[in-house]
């Protein structure tokens, strides 16, 4: 139960039904016995520059933003930080003394779910597949923490529009993704090809090391067409839902002021097995 002095945040998207981040905050609420609430928040494209200072006069903590929104939370910011420069998109907003400060912990979120994997990002070159946000917020994050990067995309347009925004990457035409994944350490499929509803993603994974990682940011299915195939291979895979749940924290820890943890009952809360030590044979692991 929660009183007149709770503190609120929410997800902002449109739509938003779908999104599993009120069950996740909340649940971290409840198990912190924290007075207050994240709440799911429908706001159409063009109603979206007049609900968030609507939302700052409302009291509100802080807001997640998701689809089709992130742009343009990054242009009403009054500031961003360099996570959210990196990435050019907005996902995390904290409301502070009147100020809207946006960031973005998509990359950051990618890192942690690896090192839960025990994956480690700086074990060799990464392909990500796909050129839209999430790959340029993980492309940077990869970047920073020292490790070469080749993007591949079906639209040579938006490839050479990521490229332009982080000169460091190397580019790679679609039809040549499979022959590339011999020199990886990392596959990293950032395209909604393989969700529930959308054509599975098609790469020939028969080429790969055994040595290759490799994750998917499409959470639902849990097992996508990638990963299982990957399993299939003998390699590592690291799924999607992770991500979600350690980009989730720093939004939290600021909007509330406790570090939640990723833990297995969280993991078993939203449907899906926490990380397995051991599976596969691949070898890229943390130190």
């Amino acid at each position: 139960m929660i009183t007149g002095r709770a503190r609120l945040a929410g997800v902002v998207g449109w739509p938003v039904a779908h999104s599993r981040s009120p069950r996740l905050h909340n649940y971290w609420l409840a198990e912190h016995d924290i007075d207050g609430a994240y709440l799911p928040l429908p706001v159409r494209p063009e109603d979206f520059a007049a609900v968030i200072p609507a939302l700052l006069a409302a009291g509100f903590a802080g807001l997640n933003i998701t689809i089709p929104h992130k742009q343009a939370a990054f242009d009403l910011c009054d500031q961003v930080e360099d996570s959210a420069r990196r990435a050019g998109a907005v996902n995390t907003i904290v409301f502070q003394n009147g100020l809207t400060i946006g960031s973005n912990t998509d990359g950051a979120g990618f890192l942690a779910n690896l090192a839960a994997h025990q994956i480690s990002p700086t074990a060799g070159p990464a392909l990500l597949l796909g050129a839209g946000g999430a790959a340029r917020a993980i492309a940077a994050a990869l970047l920073e923490s020292g490790v070469h990067v080749t993007v591949t995309n079906r639209s040579k347009d938006r490839a050479r529009a990521l490229q332009n925004a982080l000169p460091e990457i190397t580019l790679l035409d679609w039809d040549r993704r499979a022959h590339a994944l011999p020199d990886q350490a990392l596959l990293v499929n950032t395209t909604s090809l393989g969700m529930e509803g959308q054509p599975p993603l098609d790469i020939d994974l028969a080429s790969a090391p055994h040595t290759l990682a490799v994750a998917d940011i499409v959470y639902t299915p849990p097992d996508t067409p990638l990963l299982s195939q990957a399993s299939a291979c003998g390699l590592r895979t690291i799924p999607g839902l992770g991500m979600l749940l350690h980009q989730a924290v720093p939004g939290f820890a600021a909007w509330f002021g406790v570090t939640p943890q990723v833990t297995p009952t969280l993991h078993a809360m939203l449907n899906f097995p926490p990380p397995v030590r051991g599976e596969g044979r691949g070898e890229v692991v943390a130190p």
